[in-house]
């Protein structure tokens, strides 16, 4: 495995594939590697010839007073489980390769970014798109893989490849969950033994709800009280529980078929999110 952190260095080693008439499939991370991330590159090596992995965390997506400056960082732990499966190239810049002193360019993706966690992260997604789009333009795959445990994120990074019309087929590869059914996540490490046992109870209010809407005998707003308050009983901080259309993350109605339930806690420091599609029989 090729580990590069100049962007030159890394757009001589893509050439050279580009030249050999080979595909490339492009997972963003910002490390502290799990099963779900390597879940991404397992996908991602079905689909094109050469894989590459970004570990970059990227300060312009956090806010002030949140966790950048403790997000856990296991770069060499990081390095070994991407040589083991067979990752092609690991880009590993520092802040100053990524971002220009007093660079004044945004991109942000209105209205979809203002929602959800975006309401509760100002900025936070005109950071992902913005470190997405320069990593898009540095490397220029042909495939990119995203999880779907971030489906506002996912949303979000389609609607700007469609709207900037960028050349990169992205896929969606589904969440891996622990046993309890807590999705996997790096900030899970923040969690006491006591809140990770509590923690799984946010996957099992989201199959609660989707069973609810699935029973089709009470309206969405009532579902997604309830679900709200099993949370809140539960010792959760909730910030958001949604049922919302799967294309674009509108509030659902009884006539959308493709529907997601995107629901957002805190626990103790910890801030947690999940979610689960399924369809809905229309009558």
């Amino acid at each position: 495995m090729q580990i590069i952190k100049a962007i030159p260095a890394l757009q001589a080693a893509l050439k050279i594939w580009r030249q050999a008439g080979e595909t490339i499939a492009f997972v963003p991370t910002m490390g502290n590697l799990h099963d779900g991330h390597l879940s991404l590159v397992e996908d991602a090596k079905t689909h094109a010839n050469r894989v590459v992995v970004s570990i970059f965390v990227n300060p312009a997506q956090f806010g002030e007073d949140e966790d950048f400056d403790s997000y856990p960082r296991t770069e060499q732990e990081d390095q070994q489980k991407l040589q083991e499966i067979g990752t092609d190239l690991l880009f590993m810049p520092a802040i100053d390769e990524m971002y220009q002193p007093n660079a004044h360019t945004v991109v942000s993706v209105i209205d979809i970014s203002e929602k959800y966690c975006g309401a509760s992260r100002p900025g936070h997604f005109s950071g992902v798109a913005t470190v997405v789009c320069k990593l898009f333009n540095i490397i220029q795959p042909d495939i990119a893989v995203f999880g779907e445990k971030d489906f506002q994120q996912l949303v979000v990074i389609r609607e700007m490849v469609r709207d900037l019309n960028m050349p990169v087929d992205i896929r969606s590869a589904a969440t891996v969950r622990e046993a309890s059914g807590l999705a996997m996540s790096s900030r899970n490490n923040y969690l006491t033994a006591e809140e990770k046992n509590l923690a799984a109870l946010l996957y099992q209010s989201l199959c609660m709800a989707r069973d609810a809407v699935l029973a089709n005998n009470q309206p969405y707003s009532d579902i997604e009280r309830q679900a709200l308050q099993f949370l809140q009983e539960a010792g959760f901080q909730p910030d958001y529980f949604s049922v919302c259309r799967r294309q674009d993350l509108r509030a659902a109605t009884p006539e959308d078929a493709e529907l997601v339930i995107l629901a957002a806690a805190k626990l103790g420091n910890t801030r947690l999110i999940d979610n689960l599609s399924f369809l809905l029989q229309i009558q």
